[in-house]
């Protein structure tokens, strides 16, 4: 049943490989937990109280709200397929709630920061070098996912019109605008690329010294790299797109508009970036403000 959940989630549901594999691992370990704790008991005669027994072993481990959170949403998710095709007649997680976890405001990188990351250093005229300012300006420029960036295909881009089509989320696809500078950014990046690396024929813009695709770890490696000068508290990948988010709003744009680009499915996804507007904040009090 673990497996044939897994491939409703790949098929119908359309979840994500990430989301897949990170759902797979769960279970995994929710079924180790039942061999060892309760032994003999199969997933799907597992009870509230079994159920309850793991995620209270979870916590005294010192995992995160956030973690568990997690855990239990792939729970709930796994149980409710096995009600929608009659294995269970009763579902045990109706009574189990999430855990509280603390609102925290997305980490971003300083707009002067981002000058000096993107515009004050010098990339060399080198696959590595071309990569790594393309990898950089589309985080920025687009805001899209590490696995949206990661399987960006060439034909996905339209350079005339200046749009980039993404798949995101649940296969949802979107468009998203970027600027002419982005343009010549990809021009400059792809000449270098097919002048050192042979074809490989899998379409992907991204590719390693080698051809092969960019993997999730290598990107990684080169953001944290460069955001070190930044005084942003965490350097990934996805503070890039909270700061694409961040400056948006800062300048005013509308925040339906910023759900839409960034693929969000509600505005309360998005409206977590307005606390970070700040700057914007200040400059209102500055101007509104008799003391200030």
């Amino acid at each position: 049943m673990v497996q044939s959940f897994l491939t409703y989630l790949q098929s119908e549901k359309r979840l994500s490989a990430n989301t897949i594999l990170a759902y797979e691992s769960d279970l995994a370990q929710f079924l180790g937990f039942l061999e060892t704790t309760f032994p003999g008991t199969a997933a799907e005669n597992a009870d509230y109280n079994e159920l309850r027994y793991w995620i209270v072993q979870l916590v005294e481990d010192g995992l995160g709200a956030t973690s568990v959170n997690r855990k239990i949403a792939c729970l709930r998710s796994f149980y409710k397929f096995l009600m929608r095709r009659e294995v269970i007649k009763k579902d045990p997680t109706v009574k189990i709630k999430p855990l509280k976890t603390p609102k925290r405001i997305p980490s971003f990188v300083k707009e002067a920061d981002m000058v000096r990351v993107l515009d004050n250093k010098v990339f060399e005229d080198t696959l590595d070098g071309q990569r790594t300012k393309l990898i950089l300006e589309l985080f920025y420029g687009t805001g899209m996912r590490l696995s949206e960036l990661l399987n960006l295909r060439e034909n996905q881009i339209d350079l005339i019109n200046r749009t980039v089509k993404v798949l995101g989320k649940r296969n949802k696809e979107r468009i998203i605008p970027f600027s002419q500078n982005l343009v010549s950014i990809i021009e400059d990046y792809k000449n270098v690329r097919n002048r050192e690396v042979e074809n490989s024929g899998h379409g992907l813009l991204l590719v390693t010294d080698s051809g092969e695709p960019c993997y999730p770890m290598m990107i990684y490696r080169i953001v944290k790299t460069h955001l070190q000068i930044s005084t942003a508290e965490r350097k990934s990948p996805h503070v890039l797109r909270h700061t694409y988010a961040t400056h948006l709003l800062n300048k005013g744009a509308e925040i339906n508009a910023v759900k839409d680009l960034l693929g969000h499915s509600s505005l309360a996804a998005t409206q977590v970036y307005t606390h970070n507007s700040i700057e914007k904040l200040k400059k209102a009090f500055d101007l509104a403000h008799p003391k200030a």
